[in-house]
């Protein structure tokens, strides 16, 4: 078996432009912003405190290193495509001017023909232009650990056929000085009709070869289950991983490892409550080398012995937590219910008037806010959602709501219901550059039974590849005259 390969994908293209978040490996307990926010709010001001650790400034060191280092080797490969754009879109012209420069009493006068040719290679290079700056000047997506086969293979076949007119051109005609000046045009003609062709191709490889989907990933989150399914086509690995992580933030629920602490906490109370005792005394000096392996033995057959009783704390523990949550919810709806009454949009005949007590939605938001931010930090907490949501971020989302004239359910739907990624601050999401792991060659297409691992910060996206089965449809035909009945009588029918 080949040896697992790991590569590094950039999400700076993938809308991660984000600076480096938080290292969440430990419980989110600690967040940015004050804790007591709810409880502390009274008035707000446009002043944060924030505070920065060793760890974070050597973290957010290595992240800009990376991203300098990521940011060379795009500008290097946007250079290239733009210089070789510029030798490909430069060469039928250098061939139509050449001999002019060089041999200009010699050449034969372009008649009509010769010259209704001109407007055929402006329009084309025209058309071409267009068409390879709508195809391969586009922003990149994503930073690929490998180079785009398909992509370096179209840029050494345009490579190579430039340098094969350009030797033809300077045998045939420049060491000959050849005087058909029609010849030459027509020539300049060839070219740019191949380098059309090429576009074509290019179009067939990249786009259109991909759209048929051959493949359906799987893809399930290491830490909860999450799992969703995708279609994909005939694609490399480097590229499936892509897509899968542009969907990734679209689809799947925010990563929350408060909501994973609750099994470990649970698991690590029920070992604190085991005592192991050495039966032997201090004095058993000669089986001091397993009292170790004895330790664990007889922790594990404690835990074994108690297991039968652990569900029942298990199911009044989440018959608690509902509770509570149902509790919790109740009273933020209406305290936001009655937070929004408060506030009303001034009508037009009002404006005129001019009180004195206005308010843009920003004042708006800071005005109704305390009212109702005791109500939800104890529902975020209980939720175990406090360090998605800022105090900065929730007047934002309710000046917004204000300004559009939204409901307070509108307002709540964001904290009530777990979003995707997308919906939260670019802090949030843990992660702006991944490691793609794979056994095979990450340039190598998908397979039946490929398996390959996203890995950020606390989690990793597991992919596996199954092929889509053949479907083979018969066709039988049924005579609508066919469809005929009869009534079924029997003693006791109503009919």
């Amino acid at each position: 078996m080949a040896e697992p390969v790991q590569a590094e994908i950039s999400m700076e293209e993938l809308a991660l432009n984000s600076e480096p978040s938080e290292q969440h490996s430990s419980l989110p307990a600690q967040p940015r912003q004050d804790d007591n926010w709810g409880e502390t709010t009274t008035a707000v001001t446009g002043t944060s405190e924030h505070s920065l650790s060793q760890e974070d400034i050597v973290r957010i060191s290595k992240d800009l290193d990376d991203s300098v280092g990521l940011d060379c080797k795009r500008y290097l490969n946007v250079a290239l495509s733009v210089i070789l754009g510029l030798v490909v879109f430069l060469t039928p012209l250098a061939f139509l001017i050449l001999p002019h420069l060089l041999w200009p009493d010699r050449l034969r006068a372009c008649g009509t023909a010769c010259e209704g040719l001109y407007i055929s290679v402006a329009f084309k290079l025209l058309i071409l232009l267009l068409a390879v700056w709508a195809l391969f000047f586009r922003p990149p997506r994503a930073g690929l650990p490998r180079i785009f086969v398909f992509r370096a293979l179209l840029a050494t076949l345009v490579l190579l056929f430039v340098l094969s007119y350009w030797l033809f051109y300077g045998v045939r005609i420049l060491d000959s000085q050849d005087e058909d000046y029609q010849g030459i045009v027509q020539y300049a003609v060839s070219l740019v009709d191949a380098l059309l062709f090429i576009h074509y191709l290019a179009i067939v490889l990249l786009e259109l070869r991909q759209l048929q989907p051959f493949f359906s990933l799987c893809v399930t989150r290491s830490t909860d289950g999450a799992t969703q399914h995708y279609n994909l086509g005939q694609l490399s690995i480097q590229r499936a991983a892509v897509v899968i992580l542009e969907n990734y933030y679209k689809d799947f629920p925010v990563h929350n490892p408060a909501m994973l602490t609750a099994s470990k906490s649970r698991a690590a109370k029920h070992l604190a409550g085991l005592k192991v005792y050495n039966v032997d005394g201090p004095g058993g000096n000669n089986a001091a080398a397993g009292i170790a392996q004895s330790q664990s033995r007889a922790m594990i057959a404690a835990a074994a012995r108690r297991r039968d009783s652990s569900h029942n704390d298990l199911y009044y523990e989440e018959a608690e937590h509902e509770r509570r949550v149902r509790k919790r919810k109740a009273r933020l709806v209406v305290a936001v219910e009655e937070a929004f009454t408060h506030i009303r949009r001034m009508q037009e005949e009002e404006k005129k008037k001019a009180p004195g007590d206005v308010m843009d939605p920003r004042e708006a938001a800071q005005a109704i806010f305390p009212s109702m931010a005791r109500a939800l930090q104890k529902y975020l907490r209980t939720t175990r959602q406090q360090h998605l949501h800022s105090m900065e971020s929730i007047q934002q989302h309710l000046a917004f709501c204000i300004t559009n004239n939204m409901t307070p359910k509108a307002f709540l739907e964001s904290y009530l219901t777990t979003g995707p990624t997308l919906q939260y601050g670019k802090d949030r999401w843990l992660a702006r550059q991944w490691t793609l792991i794979s056994e095979a060659s990450v340039t190598s297409g998908l397979k039946d039974g490929t398996i390959f691992l996203l890995k950020c910060i606390d989690f990793s996206l597991v992919v596996t590849t199954k092929k889509i089965p053949y479907i083979k449809l018969d066709e039988e035909f049924i005579d609508p005259k066919s469809h005929k009945f009869v009534l079924r009588l029997q003693s006791e029918t109503s009919v």
